[in-house]
């Protein structure tokens, strides 16, 4: 139906530019005298080249997008390169080129679009490049340029929308904090441990293959030989620093300062050397196994860049759903909100011996209400860490910790 309504404007402009000159020409020949024909005269020249542009294609224009890079974080600038090349030289009044975004592009380019006038006449190639800043995160696709092109009357216009499939990956925005283990819960507060994680490298109970930020002097090199393939002594572990974090997908204003402190706190656990594990329950469950390296820190990056704040339950349903979480020794739920439910069901976690610390994300300045404190003094009497941590001044969570 769109299509047919599209031909029929099509027809319809046709028709009236040859109606325009069978009236200014009617006109002339009945009115006579210099106006009139000075009128069809000037008249003649648009007509003409309205009629020609009627059957100049767009098919033959090639529009090519080139990117610096394809990965970026969540905040940062892109300039997206475009160039147009056309094989004939037909001269055109004007062109419009614009980048067809996604929504998400779209909003945080409300003060630069993607578009651009120009006015090429002979010219058979348009070089030209915009910016785009403050770059959301998540998995953005770059679909399309849209090419429109017209007379000067306006009567005839033409338009095509070119297929460039390309994307680009932004994943979270992220800063560089020094994460301090969490050893012991006293009156006074808690303490952070500065010991960094240890193998007890005296004695070998097996051997594996080799991950991403192994060391070079576990390799077990008999075992290599024997099997042709790089296997590593797996130490006995002095203290487990492991550590398995859920993260609240609900619906809040907050969720990307959530998801900043998560990718933050990923990062600084994995360069410590421990394992981290992680659970996110928004539209589909994703959990990701405890490991370690390089590698598990890009798949959680990864998942971090799609994830969406739309989870159908609570975080404390979740808590209570995931049975596997009673076998974790150091759970961390990062959330926005302190609920009632959900210190009784991670109290049931501390019963089982484990320790469990929940960071409570706020703005930047904000504090935590009455209600709040008031449910943190009874996490803090069940036995949990209660953490408050402030957007954009992730640093401050275990420093502050260890001066405690």
């Amino acid at each position: 139906m769109k299509r047919i309504l599209t031909i029929l404007r099509k027809a319809w402009k046709l028709a009236v530019l040859y109606i325009l000159i069978l009236v200014t020409f009617s006109y002339a020949m009945f009115q006579g005298g210099f106006v009139s024909w000075f009128l069809f005269y000037s008249f003649v020249p648009f007509a003409i080249y309205a009629l020609l542009l009627s059957f100049y294609r767009l098919n033959h224009i090639h529009v090519s997008r080139v990117f610096l890079k394809n990965e970026y974080n969540a905040g940062e600038s892109i300039k997206v390169e475009i160039t147009m090349k056309r094989k004939m030289s037909f001269p055109l009044f004007y062109i419009v080129i614009e980048d067809e975004l996604s929504d998400q592009l779209r909003y945080s380019q409300e003060r630069n679009r993607a578009k651009s006038f120009f006015f090429p006449w002979f010219k058979k190639e348009i070089h030209w490049d915009y910016q785009i800043n403050d770059l959301p995160r998540g998995d953005h696709h770059f679909q399309s340029i849209r090419v429109k092109t017209g007379d000067p009357l306006g009567l005839i216009e033409k338009e095509i929308h070119i297929g460039t499939n390309q994307k680009i990956m932004v994943y979270p925005a992220y800063e560089e904090i020094i994460y301090r283990p969490l050893e012991n819960h006293f009156d006074q507060g808690m303490t952070a441990s500065k010991e960094r994680v240890q193998r007890d490298t005296s004695m070998a109970i097996g051997i594996r293959e080799y991950q991403p930020g192994d060391r070079f002097s576990w390799i077990n090199w008999k075992a290599t030989a024997k099997r042709n393939d790089i296997m590593i002594k797996e130490f006995e572990q002095k203290q487990s620093h492991d550590v398995f974090i859920l993260m609240d997908c609900a619906p809040t204003s907050r969720f990307e300062a959530i998801v900043s402190f998560s990718a933050s706190i990923i990062r600084a656990i994995l360069q410590k050397g421990a394992q981290v594990g992680f659970l996110s329950s928004s539209s589909e469950r994703v959990a990701f196994p405890t490991r370690g390296g390089e590698s598990q820190q890009l798949q959680l990056f990864y998942h971090l860049a799609k994830v969406r704040d739309n989870s159908p339950v609570p975080v404390d349903r979740v808590l209570e759903a995931e049975g596997f979480l009673l076998q974790q020794n150091n759970l961390m739920l990062i959330t926005a909100q302190l609920t009632r439910s959900l210190i009784e069901k991670a109290g049931l976690l501390v019963s089982k011996n484990g320790s469990v610390t929940i960071f409570i994300v706020k703005n930047e300045m904000e504090s935590l209400l009455p209600d709040e404190l008031a449910l943190k003094g009874a996490a803090n009497a069940r036995g949990l860490r209660v953490v408050l941590v402030h957007s954009g001044n992730y640093k401050a969570v275990f420093s502050e910790v260890a001066r405690a």
